[in-house]
């Protein structure tokens, strides 16, 4: 069963009113990538390729990133935390998809905290402004076996 909104912004903290949804909590835009390099997965283990960061254009006082159709790598901008007896998911705000884009995620294991971040695929060129809403988190009651302690614990939190 997934759970409230309200319960959500408890988890995480420190997030805006306009954030809290009845069934989870809108993710803000924090910054954009590309990868540049090919990463590798093997059986033991795995690296990330090497990545850059999309530059932003100022318009309006707004910070936006103009992107074309391809892949990038989206972080967001709040510290997400998957308490106990939960499981955390990430799905795209229904305006992105209105606008022929998708956010592709994992799950996020209980005990899991960090600033993670999403698979942004544009099919149709788009500005995205920094801290925009673009993701909802929400959280499901599981049981489970021990919490998450992978090398992405505690990510971009330094």
């Amino acid at each position: 069963m997934f759970e409230s909104g309200a319960f959500v912004a408890d988890a995480l903290g420190d997030v805006a009113d306009e954030q809290v949804q009845p069934n989870g909590v809108d993710l803000t835009l924090g910054s954009v990538e590309e990868q540049r390099e090919p990463g590798r997965i093997t059986a033991d283990g795995k690296r990330v390729g090497e990545r850059g960061t999309v530059a932003t254009v100022e318009r309006d006082g707004r910070e936006l990133y103009e992107l074309d159709p391809g892949y990038y790598v989206a972080q967001y901008a709040e510290t997400v935390r998957v308490p106990e007896g939960h499981v955390g998911f990430v799905y795209p705000r229904s305006s992105l998809m209105r606008n022929s884009c998708m956010l592709h995620t994992a799950v996020w294991d209980a005990g899991y905290e960090g600033k993670g971040e999403g698979l942004l695929e544009v099919g149709h060129p788009i500005e995205i402004e920094r801290g925009a809403r673009f993701a909802q988190f929400v959280l499901a009651e599981a049981e489970h076996e021990g919490e998450y302690e992978g090398s992405y614990q505690g990510e971009r939190l330094r």
